[in-house]
């Protein structure tokens, strides 16, 4: 293969990703990631070495923690029910199906039904809903922003 098409397969890559870092369906950092890669063996790791991908790879992994972790750590701090973090899964998945609106507020919704039901509860269940969706908010902010971190430093690199 020529250096363009893999240039572009690279660039491809990182767009998917940032995509991904919104979109529950893409593994957005991962894909980001795998785009970078991708730029440093095609430029023969000259101007992007080993330890501008270990940080990178590191961002990653720190993106993916936060992505799992934030939305559970948002649920327990308000003492969601077991119910309530398996109705915030089920919301994501179901989201998926309703466009940009529900892949942001059906995590909300399955919570804060999971919660009524182990509970049964109205006011808890919006506060657990609630909770939950903050965090994983927070999460996805969060997962943007390490992305866009990780881009920065490839470019840095690659230019400077």
């Amino acid at each position: 293969m020529n250096d363009a098409l893999l240039w572009t397969l690279s660039i491809g890559l990182i767009v998917v990703g940032v995509a991904g870092t919104v979109l529950p369906a893409l593994p957005g950092t991962a894909l980001v990631l795998g785009g970078i890669v991708l730029g440093a063996w095609v430029d023969g790791f000259t101007r992007v070495g080993t330890g501008t991908l270990a940080l990178v790879s590191v961002l990653a992994v720190v993106a993916w923690v936060l992505d799992y972790a934030a939305g559970v750590l948002g649920a327990r701090r308000a003492g969601a029910s077991r119910q309530a973090l398996v109705g915030a899964a089920l919301g994501t998945v179901a989201g998926l199906f309703m466009g940009l609106v529900g892949v942001f507020f059906m995590p909300l919704v399955g919570a804060a039904v999971g919660e009524y039901m182990a509970r049964r509860d109205e006011q808890r269940a919006w506060k657990v809903g609630l909770s939950t969706w903050l965090g994983i908010m927070l999460g996805l902010i969060a997962k943007v922003v390490i992305a866009f971190m990780m881009i920065g430093i490839f470019v840095v690199a690659l230019v400077f």
